[in-house]
């Protein structure tokens, strides 16, 4: 096997080390919430996976197989499988870790205010580039489904920590997810993005990583409330 189709499976390596390596510092110990985390993220993967493997049937993005080991599952190589499982549970550690350090730093209502901003920037963008599938469908499910934890309003005092938590995501994102694109690993039709690029990573992207984390740090944070587990 060729050395550059580890590329992938070495990225999702670096991206779970640290965080499954410091999961058991005493003061997060983040160990203990993985009971929530495992089910959140499994109930957010069946919905992005399903919509990896519709977005790849219709080639609005495809992967270089150049950098994949060459294992396939419903048209997705095994490391598109287990982005879903390495991303958000990296992502909900710095969530669990503000959360331990900085616990009192709370702006619900700023951050509510920038949400309802977001909701109508990400509406538009969909209603315009209806024909740019990835910028319509990605905005539009980022806009409902922000809408929606919103306006259910139980999600307010967590508001301040899952912006934190975006927002320092970001730096690996733009190391990870620039490598992704650069090579590239991971391809996108032409025809179905704005082709407004942040270096090489689609503008996409970054709507992408939003759902995705607030899905999971919604569907985390219910789960610990109700203590289904």
């Amino acid at each position: 096997m060729d050395l550059q189709q580890y590329t992938y499976a070495s990225l999702l390596l670096v991206t779970i080390a640290i965080p499954l390596a410091l999961s058991f510092d005493k003061k997060v110990h983040f160990w203990t919430s993985w009971k929530y985390l495992f089910p959140a993220i499994l109930i957010t993967a069946v919905v992005f996976i399903y919509w990896d493997i519709q977005f790849t049937k219709a080639e609005i993005w495809s992967f270089n197989h150049r950098y994949v080991l060459g294992y396939y599952f419903q048209g997705l190589p095994i490391e598109e499988w287990l982005f879903f499982l390495v991303v958000p549970y990296a992502c909900l550690f710095i969530y669990e870790v503000l959360n331990s350090y900085i616990p009192k730093i709370e702006f619900p209502n700023l951050f509510a205010a920038i949400s309802l901003g977001l909701i109508i920037l990400f509406a538009i963008i969909s209603y315009f580039n209806c024909g740019q599938l990835y910028t319509f469908f990605n905005f539009l499910f980022a806009g409902i489904f922000l809408a929606y934890v919103i306006f259910r309003n139980r999600f307010k005092q967590h508001l301040t920590k899952f912006y934190f938590t975006y927002v320092i995501a970001l730096i690996p994102f733009l190391i990870i997810n620039g490598v992704l694109t650069a090579l590239p690993v991971v391809e996108y039709h032409p025809a179905h993005i704005l082709n407004i690029r942040v270096s090489t990573i689609p503008i996409e992207d970054f709507g992408y990583l939003f759902l995705l984390l607030l899905m999971n740090t919604s569907i985390y944070e219910t789960l610990k409330t109700q203590k289904y587990y």
